[in-house]
């Protein structure tokens, strides 16, 4: 009777286990510790969201979920063009497979909870794959140096591992936030993804179009440098006509948002 109540994700554990995962710390973790990885995490998340695909077409790629990047912690074009899509979608699956007993375990259960994790990092790879081949067989365009180089599913392919390989490598960041740093990982990656956003959405000096010249109908992008461009360039009368609209109305980061 016992092993019959024994979920089958047992069977799983053995390949799951060879996964690369991070070990949980031993004894206390010191704030400080907490707070040298959170720093850590931070600046390679930012590193990565500045990392752009090898062998992807810019100018020919399309960002269907552009509007969402921010909420996904993700980044256009770059190793974190999935962002967290993968690792909240895999423990998603688990809660409700878990919590409607299609899955058996109980997670008050230190054997049950450890299989869980374990298989998590599984459901997390499938999702990745099943997230990333059709953005990349989609709308992600490989250059045409990079086709003819690997031909086309080549391409496609290499462009794949890329993205496997930089959400894995934000799954094994959220683990290290979850078991040495402070917090979740996911929170903390959704947080900063806000913060660049509002810091560049404040701050950004650079035109709108950035192929052409700055001007009023092609003012800096950032919120404030705007409204100073347009103060120091608007007469009286273009700043009582259109000033004001561009300043605060216009698209994007207008100040009444």
């Amino acid at each position: 009777m016992a092993d019959e109540k024994v979920s089958m994700l047992y069977k799983l554990k053995p390949i799951s286990d060879r996964l690369p995962t991070v070990t949980r710390p031993e004894g206390h973790v010191h704030f400080r510790t907490k707070m040298m990885w959170v720093v850590v995490v931070l600046v390679l998340y930012f590193v990565m969201t500045n990392v752009y695909i090898y062998g992807l077409d810019q100018t020919e790629t399309l960002d269907l979920f552009a509007q969402y990047r921010t909420i996904m912690a993700g980044s256009s074009g770059s190793l974190l063009q999935l962002g967290i899509g993968p690792i909240v979608t895999a423990s998603i699956i688990m809660q409700l497979f878990t919590g409607a007993k299609i899955i058996k375990l109980d997670l008050t259960n230190k054997k049950d909870k450890a299989c869980y994790q374990s298989v998590l990092k599984l459901v997390v790879i499938f999702m990745i794959i099943f997230e990333a081949v059709p953005q990349v067989f989609g709308y992600l365009v490989p250059s045409e140096e990079f086709v003819g180089t690997f031909g086309s599913i080549g391409a496609k392919g290499l462009i794949v591992l890329q993205l496997f390989l930089g959400s894995y490598i934000v799954f094994l960041m959220d683990e290290l936030i979850s078991k040495w740093g402070i917090g979740s990982g996911i929170s903390l990656f959704i947080a900063a993804g806000v913060a660049q956003q509002l810091f560049t959405g404040t701050f950004n000096w650079y035109a709108v179009d950035a192929t052409q010249a700055m001007s009023l109908s092609n003012p800096p992008a950032g919120a404030i440098p705007k409204a100073i461009y347009v103060v120091m360039n608007c007469t009286p009368a273009e700043m009582a006509s259109q000033g004001y609209d561009i300043i605060f109305l216009q698209q994007p980061n207008p100040m009444i948002a």
